[in-house]
């Protein structure tokens, strides 16, 4: 991996499941869905996808707000990916225990990203625009601008390092984490502010991964009824993803830097892979996928029967998943460690779906349970211990992370538990 393992101070989510992070956990380990019906826009009749996971947007749910969430602060940044990454950095960095002062500023890293960003802002106003020929507002630029998100946090932080934002379509959050890591292990930075976050439900970006045969579509009344039996990764019957929404952050530091601040950690990013397919637009490739996740155990410097669990990325999809499983027995032959899915229980949050998943893969670790995957029948063309009810597991110390995007951008992470 290198000179330094960045130790893991804090962390802080919001997603379907809650804003308040204990809450959610909570709500995981009971075997609970976030997944409900689609609300965020009117529904045309016809309109084919029903069902999402959504971020609780009621502002009593935030208790209590910071100061950077007041309304006048909030004004003019009308997308919700401002309002819930701020949120869960404020929250995060007050759980590592760090303040960022102005001797320390230059050294704190943002590599918080985003895969679509607020792209609802410029579909708001293209609507005004054609409807009424309103011009937009002055921050309607800045809301969509894909960077902003990284230069706000930067802003509310006061971080003055190097601020980064890497795109890797649904890998984004675990890629912000390897790009963290890379600035602390070359000595860029002593802290990272690392996560992502996306609300991708704007009717053209929900109806756009309908028509490509991604997103997960009503056929019975059954499935509308229970939205929460929809996500179903590994499953025989799984029909694609739930399209969700959420934001993520970890609070990333050097081993040197948390030992001189006396900053309590348990766990360490012991390994970490970027690998491209150069394959196809959307389809995963087996050889490369296979060799992050075999190069994210190497730089780990373990053997792969080290690997306690696998929170895997498991979209729901038929060929995505099948492909994970056998790059998983590529790696791992016949030892492939269980599996747990947590889309099945959150949906797809996009760019922040990997850090979310990250998160509660280190909770986990932390109390020795596996989360268990949602809606699983067996598929006889997939051979993995999938994880199906809440599982006691002691003694995580390592387990593998894994996130794929479209583009064929592939990350994979190894935590690592310290004690």
């Amino acid at each position: 991996m290198g000179k330094s393992r960045p130790r893991l101070l804090g962390w802080d989510g919001v997603s379907s499941l809650g804003v308040d992070w204990a809450a959610a956990w909570k709500r995981a380990t009971a075997g609970e869905s976030g997944i409900g019906p689609l609300t965020r826009f009117p529904l045309r009749p016809d309109f084919p996808v029903r069902i999402a996971g959504q971020v609780d947007f009621d502002p009593a749910a935030i208790e209590p707000l910071p100061p950077c969430l007041r309304p006048r602060e909030m004004a003019h940044w009308k997308s919700p990916v401002f309002r819930y990454s701020m949120l869960v950095v404020h929250r995060a960095l007050a759980k590592a225990g760090i303040e960022i002062t102005p001797a320390l500023a230059p050294r704190v890293a943002v590599t918080f990203s985003t895969a679509i960003g607020g792209l609802d802002a410029v579909v708001d106003a293209d609507r005004a625009l054609v409807a009424t020929g309103a011009l937009p507002l002055p921050y309607m630029n800045p809301n969509s601008c894909v960077n902003m998100i990284a230069g706000k946090i930067s802003m509310l932080s006061g971080a003055t390092g190097p601020c980064i934002t890497t795109v890797t379509a649904c890998a984004t959050g675990s890629t912000s984490m390897a790009m963290g890591a890379l600035l602390i292990d070359t000595g860029r930075a002593d802290v990272v502010i690392a996560g992502a976050v996306d609300f991708p439900l704007v009717e053209p970006i929900v109806a756009g991964f309908s028509t490509m045969n991604g997103a997960f579509k009503p056929k019975t009344d059954e499935d509308t009824a229970h939205p929460e039996r929809a996500s179903r990764p590994f499953s025989l019957d799984r029909r694609g993803f739930v399209i969700s929404e959420g934001a993520g952050c970890v609070i990333m530091a050097s081993a040197d830097f948390a030992r001189a601040h006396g900053l309590p950690a348990d766990f360490e990013l012991a390994g970490w892979s970027l690998t491209s397919d150069a394959h196809h637009p959307v389809a995963p490739h087996r050889p490369t996928i296979a060799a992050c996740i075999a190069e994210a155990i190497a730089t780990a410097e373990i053997r792969t029967d080290a690997i306690a669990a696998v929170n895997a990325h498991a979209s729901s999809t038929k060929v995505g998943d099948k492909i994970e499983d056998e790059a998983l027995h590529d790696v791992f032959g016949a030892d492939v460690p269980p599996v747990s899915a947590n889309k099945s229980q959150l949906g797809h949050a996009m760019g922040a779906a990997s850090v979310i998943e990250s998160m509660l893969a280190l909770e986990g670790m932390h109390d020795d349970v596996l989360l268990p995957t949602l809606n699983f029948i067996p598929d006889p063309d997939i051979h993995l211990d999938v994880v199906t009810t809440t599982r006691p597991l002691a003694n995580q110390e390592y387990v593998l992370k894994s996130a794929f995007g479209f583009g064929g951008t592939n990350t994979c992470l190894v935590f690592h538990r310290l004690s």
